[in-house]
């Protein structure tokens, strides 16, 4: 049975917001079996309120008031095209309102912010086994055959 839709704002990320945006942060690396250290959150968090606010951006999800999502997502050139393309680099909503239209709310954010800014793509990742949100994905993106590769550690 799907869940009905609620009513959700989103709006930018502020100073006020860093204890809810830590433990969605944290709730969100937890899913992907994950953690980075505090001062990978303390810088992550100060570029987003920072200078680099203007590529690094970071959006709220709230319903009644309360924090229940993030987004981060930045705008990069691209040697294909002229204009910039959007990179959705993370999206969480907590799994109390999972099917409830709080992720496809942040992806539209993005896609406005991204429009505003003259930037025809947007594009994100996500992980194989990450069913629920492949089946929002599936709705509002296309899947594309790439595949990533990243570089191997060193020894």
């Amino acid at each position: 049975m799907t869940k009905a839709k609620m009513p959700v704002e989103i709006r930018p990320l502020t100073a006020a917001d860093r204890s809810a945006w830590q433990g969605l942060w944290t709730a969100y690396l937890e899913f992907y079996g994950t953690a980075v250290p505090q001062e990978v959150q303390d810088t992550t968090f100060a570029r987003l309120m920072g200078r680099d606010a203007q590529d690094f951006h970071a959006r709220l999800a709230l319903v009644d008031g309360r924090p229940v999502g993030l987004v981060h997502y930045l705008f990069h050139r691209h040697c294909w095209r002229i204009e910039n393309v959007c990179y959705l680099q993370d999206l969480f909503a907590d799994p109390s309102v999972r099917g409830q239209g709080v992720g496809c709310a942040l992806i539209e954010a993005v896609y406005a912010e991204a429009d505003a800014a003259g930037a025809p793509n947007v594009y994100w990742l996500t992980q194989d086994f990450n069913t629920n949100a492949r089946w929002l994905y599936d709705r509002v993106g296309r899947l594309t055959s790439f595949i990533k590769y990243e570089r191997a550690p060193t020894s």
